[in-house]
């Protein structure tokens, strides 16, 4: 049985699109005598047509793409945008750098696995860049043989 004329006039009386036109199974019979927008009415009070509710847009994808930015995927280079400053500063980086080597030096010296001049030495050479991390100034240390001999 047809009903897009039902299904028009419904559409018009509750206001949504055709597709949000909800016609119960039980009621066709009575649906299909239905002529005038009135009838569509009553119809529509009785409960025979009906409202689809609105189809909004899922956030499944959404959640799923927060999940792996918390897991800190989704950040290679291929996503970022702006200079290497704009990710982190300059100064950033090399303050990550110097403190952790500053504090091996301290640590050297204090436990007096190198002097006070080797300190200094290496303390001016890392202020000046010579080193890329502190696994590249402990080698450093070794292939110099700069450890104080006890």
């Amino acid at each position: 049985m047809r009903l897009t004329t039902q299904k028009r006039l419904a559409a018009q009386v509750m206001k949504v699109g055709e597709s949000r036109v909800w016609i119960d199974p039980e009621f066709i019979d009575e649906v299909s005598l239905a002529i005038t927008k009135e009838d569509i009415r009553r119809l529509v009070d009785e409960g025979a047509i009906q409202k689809k509710p609105k189809r909004g847009v899922s956030r499944g994808r959404a959640r799923y793409k927060m999940q792996q930015k918390r897991k800190g995927k989704r950040r290679g280079p291929g996503r970022r945008k702006g200079k290497a400053t704009a990710i982190m500063s300059k100064k950033e980086r090399w303050m990550r750098k110097i403190r952790p080597l500053r504090r091996e030096l301290r640590r050297l010296r204090d436990e007096g696995l190198i002097t006070r001049k080797v300190y200094r030495e290496l303390y001016l050479k890392a202020k000046g860049n010579a080193f890329r991390s502190v696994a590249h100034l402990r080698g450093y240390i070794a292939d110099h043989r700069l450890e104080a001999s006890a």
